[in-house]
């Protein structure tokens, strides 16, 4: 019991110290006093931490390190170099930018839907290579390419096509239009008017490319002496939801092949090829045909030997007569005696 007043005046004299906390009161003719309210301090907010878990899987890192990147490079072969400017030369752009790259994505918003007034409208024309250089293995395709840009080079000196608006389309990255468009190889030259529903094209191994040509061929409209494509597939056509969903399901499994190494799907192809190849032939011998039973040849058999014919008995008289000379050698034989 006496500890209590012990522990309880230091907390008497701890109340007095802090009389900042106590107010006097109001008084009459004192002003109110406001309390400020304190402000925001405008404070950057803490980073959320990151997580220092292992990187995204990648193929490269496979090739560049560990056990194949010291193997290889034990051998003098650097993969890591090797491998940085193989994807440089894929990433490097080898075709004017000034011309704009058509896509499954952008067709619609540049060619379709473009912003036009009526009179632009009916004027617009769109002049497109289907090219497929990417690569730098299609000499031909190359060569149409260096014309078209010629051309296009020309046009923008010249000055004289306003209405004419020049495209390129990858073929070998673009699957959904041309598949639609019903096209398997490439170079293709298109003409496509009329927001892209009436289309024209020329195979550029059965034209002349030429840059003065080609601009020639624009300024004067040659291509309105072609026919255009004219058919139930083509754009406006009964049957064109075919093509549609036939190029959408072609263009599903194009983006989910290209999620993979060219290399896991050559192995994949090799794998699924060997397959197919067993299964086609695994009733390779119940399916033919049964052979012709061979008759066997003959054997030579050797004839009988013809039997001894018996001799009719002969009478007595017969016998005596077939042998003259003997009856007369008796008979001098009995005369002696």
């Amino acid at each position: 019991m006496k500890l209590i007043p012990v522990l309880v005046a230091p907390l008497a004299l701890s109340l007095c110290a802090s009389a900042q906390y106590f107010s006097e009161g109001w008084k009459p003719g004192q002003p109110v006093t406001y309390e400020a309210v304190p402000t925001a301090v405008n404070g950057q907010a803490a980073p959320a931490p990151t997580s220092n878990g292992r990187a995204r899987f990648s193929f490269s890192d496979i090739l560049t390190s560990g056990p194949i990147g010291s193997a290889m490079g034990k051998l003098g072969v650097n993969l890591t170099e090797k491998w940085e400017k193989a994807k440089a030369e894929a990433d490097a752009e080898i075709w004017d930018t000034r011309i704009p790259l058509i896509t499954d994505d952008n067709y619609d918003d540049l060619i379709v839907n473009e912003p036009l007034s009526p009179e632009e409208e009916d004027s617009r024309v769109w002049f497109m290579i289907i090219s497929a250089s990417k690569g730098g293995k299609n000499a031909f395709s190359l060569q149409a390419d260096d014309h078209f840009d010629k051309a296009f080079d020309k046009s923008l000196v010249e000055g004289d096509l306003p209405h004419v608006r020049f495209a390129r389309v990858d073929y070998l990255n673009v699957t959904y239009l041309t598949t639609k468009w019903g096209i398997w190889q490439a170079p293709y030259l298109i003409v496509l008017t009329d927001r892209g529903q009436t289309m024209r094209f020329y195979k550029a191994n059965t034209v002349r490319l030429d840059p003065d040509l080609i601009h020639q061929f624009l300024k004067e409209e040659g291509w309105r002496e072609g026919e255009p494509w004219i058919s139930p597939f083509a754009p406006g056509g009964q049957w064109e939801y075919i093509m549609h969903y036939y190029a959408l399901s072609l263009r599903w499994v194009y983006d989910f092949l290209m999620k993979f190494p060219r290399w896991v799907l050559m192995i994949a192809s090799a794998g699924i090829a060997n397959l197919v190849m067993k299964f086609m032939h695994s009733n390779a011998g119940t399916d033919r045909p049964q052979p012709r039973p061979v008759k066997p040849e003959p054997t030579a058999v050797p004839a009988p030997a013809p039997a001894e014919k018996e001799t009719p008995a002969t009478p007595e008289k017969e016998k005596t007569n077939s042998s003259p000379a003997k009856g007369k050698g008796r008979q001098r034989k009995n005369a002696r005696k």
